[in-house]
């Protein structure tokens, strides 16, 4: 279903998402690929279907080649995402000395909600969102407070004024997790609303984390703010990883950044979370900041196609699906509500919920395509389905085509 892979005549300068035929990524091993049947094409959690890009792939070659299997030592890590910040992003106050290493974003994530909010406090997240923004925030006995996106799917400086106020209400340490781009929505935050959100933070006490796992993979049309660059957010923490950009989600490692007026807390994170890193993933996400630009380039330029590829497949087979193009990721936040499908959650005997049901269960029991259910993402998200266009075309032309004939 899709072209060959790279070759010696200078092919891998190519699109990535067109290097890998559907027999070769049902090959892998991941959950993308094993979790459902066979016949069934996997559209749903973050992984992309691309080969590892040549930088990253020599690196990790070469520390096999060479036994460098050990312990990660020194700051390469952090020089090189504050060399892409700068680059990309014009961060140019980045600080290596204001940084650690921790095993994955969300992990760290966690582990900087533990060092400014105390068990029990409140955590604001503004829903739909990523889904184990509830359950690590609720199993690190913090409780989630709500607020969600606005109509046109950005953040609603009303209701995050008034979780702030509410999160303040019951808890000395309130934090708000930020989700910067934002996942589900695809939405790329501007810098003036995340001014908006430094202004409610500091009026209510509030402490800021981003999560900004998803900063490299901002699309045409858009620009990614890192939220550390906006006046107010000298006391924020940032989460930035390769995982997302360069598909190394199975090779841990993740970077958590302080503002000036937050490198005090972060000093005081336990020594055992450094230990969570793999050697080989700070390898490989080293390498990908530094010198995984031009394969990135060529990614963006594929995504960017199959954004509008999306866009002309769904007025073609499902017209009562709207279609917001999204900023930035390469997850399409889709409005099924128009399908007259149940969206009623159903529960088992215990009473758990399952993770598929309404538009993305019929979705996968009729037309054999598997998409992230809405419901799981939190208020708002009953009735949606998230779809991973990070394949080839011919794989998305053929998923669409088959939801459109599963609704006909």
């Amino acid at each position: 279903m899709a072209s060959p892979g790279p070759s010696a005549d200078g092919s891998a300068a190519r699109n990535p998402l067109t290097l890998l035929t559907l027999d070769e990524l049902r090959q892998r091993t991941s959950v993308k690929w094993r979790m459902f049947a066979p016949d069934v094409l996997p559209l749903w959690v973050a992984e992309m279907d691309v080969p590892l890009a040549p930088p990253v792939a020599d690196a990790l070659r070469r520390a096999v080649d060479l036994g460098d299997t050990g312990y990660s030592y020194g700051t390469a890590y952090a020089e090189a995402i504050g060399d892409f910040a700068a680059r990309r992003w014009g961060w140019r106050d980045f600080r290596v000395a204001h940084t650690s290493v921790v095993p994955d974003v969300m992990m760290g994530a966690v582990e900087v909600l533990r060092l400014v909010t105390d068990p029990g406090d409140a955590v604001v997240v503004c829903s739909p969102v990523y889904p184990p923004f509830y359950a690590f925030v609720t199993h690190a006995d913090r409780r989630v407070v709500e607020a969600p996106l606005g109509p046109d799917r950005r953040m609603d400086p009303a209701a995050l004024d008034e979780a702030f106020r509410r999160a303040r209400a019951h808890g000395s340490r309130p934090a708000f997790l930020l989700c910067n781009p934002h996942n589900p929505t695809g939405v790329v935050h501007r810098r003036d609303e995340l001014e908006t959100v430094a202004a409610l933070a500091d009026r209510h006490g509030v402490r800021v984390v981003s999560d900004e796992i998803h900063a490299p993979l901002v699309l045409p049309g858009a620009h990614f703010t890192p939220y550390l660059t906006v006046a107010g957010a000298e006391n924020a923490f940032a989460l930035v990883s390769a995982s997302k950009a360069w598909n190394l989600a199975g090779l841990k490692a993740a970077l958590a950044v302080a503002g000036p007026q937050a490198v005090a807390d972060l000093r005081r994170m336990p020594e055992e979370v450094s230990h969570g890193p793999s050697h080989l993933g700070v390898i490989a996400h080293t390498v990908a900041f530094r010198e995984g630009g031009p394969w990135l380039d060529l990614l963006l330029d594929g995504l960017d196609a199959n954004r509008a590829l999306l866009a002309t497949l769904l007025a073609k087979h499902l017209p009562a699906v709207p279609y917001h193009r999204p900023e930035g990721t390469y997850l399409a936040w889709l409005d099924c509500t128009g399908l007259g499908v149940d969206t009623e959650q159903p529960a088992d005997d215990a009473g758990v919920v399952s993770d598929v049901a309404g538009p993305a269960k019929m979705f996968l029991d009729h037309a054999r395509v598997a998409l992230s259910s809405g419901h799981v993402f939190g208020t708002g998200g009953a009735g949606f389905v998230r779809l991973n266009f990070a394949t080839s075309p011919a794989i998305l032309t053929e998923a669409v085509t088959r939801m459109g004939d599963a609704v006909r």
